[in-house]
């Protein structure tokens, strides 16, 4: 089955709880230069083995993932250092598929429902769709600076990264990292409407890795 088809059948027997994760399978995009997934067999029960076994290769950053802090600074913590508070509780679905490249805290600021902690961008530039994009609309530093303080623990984006894609600076991962903050990168937001839901998306407890891949799910918040 391909990334797409998994991804229509999501869409098709989603629910109440929402999968808004990108379904990995080879052919899904990686960031240009990164290692793309691939699997393979390592015994089946087919060809007369007791068991089916699986192997696989892939960057951690294919799909639905959280970053760790090693990822922009050398020597900090990897995955098993995230605090897991950060990717449970409620969240709120923006879209932003019209917003400049950069928001700032004064675009986004009168869309916002009071104090969030946990915000989810539907930038319309997901890798779901099967195309990696050549650009995407991001919170800049100071805007994500700022929203942190004001007490936002998650900033998650359906766009490959929280930062632009030509960014080498990755001044916003920093601004998350510098207030204690988490990201989640590679959602699949496509027809979930703005508002609040309830977020579960737990990253894989590997230890010392840059990235983790994540299961990002969302139940819709009774009113």
């Amino acid at each position: 089955m391909s990334a797409r088809e998994a991804s229509d059948d999501r869409r098709e027997a989603r629910g109440i709880l929402i999968d808004v994760s990108v379904a990995v399978a080879p052919g899904t995009p990686e960031w240009p230069g990164d290692t793309p997934y691939a699997c393979g067999w390592t015994s089946t029960i087919e060809g007369g083995a007791s068991v089916t076994l699986s192997t696989i290769t892939s960057s951690p950053h294919i799909g639905t993932h959280a970053d760790a802090p090693i990822h922009v600074r050398h020597g900090a913590g990897g995955v098993e250092t995230l605090p897991l508070d950060a990717f449970e509780g409620p969240a709120y679905v923006l879209g932003v598929e019209g917003a400049p490249r950069d928001i700032t805290l004064a675009e986004i600021a009168p869309r916002l429902p009071g104090t969030v902690s946990r915000l989810l961008l539907r930038t319309g530039r997901s890798v779901a769709s099967g195309t990696f994009p050549d650009d995407w609309p991001v919170l800049d530093a100071a805007c994500a600076a700022a929203l942190v303080a004001r007490g936002l623990v998650l900033l998650g984006t359906d766009a490959p990264s929280v930062d632009r894609r030509t960014s080498t600076a990755l001044a916003t991962h920093h601004a998350l990292f510098d207030g204690g903050a988490c990201n989640l990168e590679s959602l699949d937001l496509r027809g979930v409407a703005d508002g609040w839901y309830d977020l579960v998306a737990y990253p894989v407890r590997l230890v010392g890795l840059d990235a983790a891949p994540v299961r990002a799910v969302l139940r819709p918040r009774q009113a």
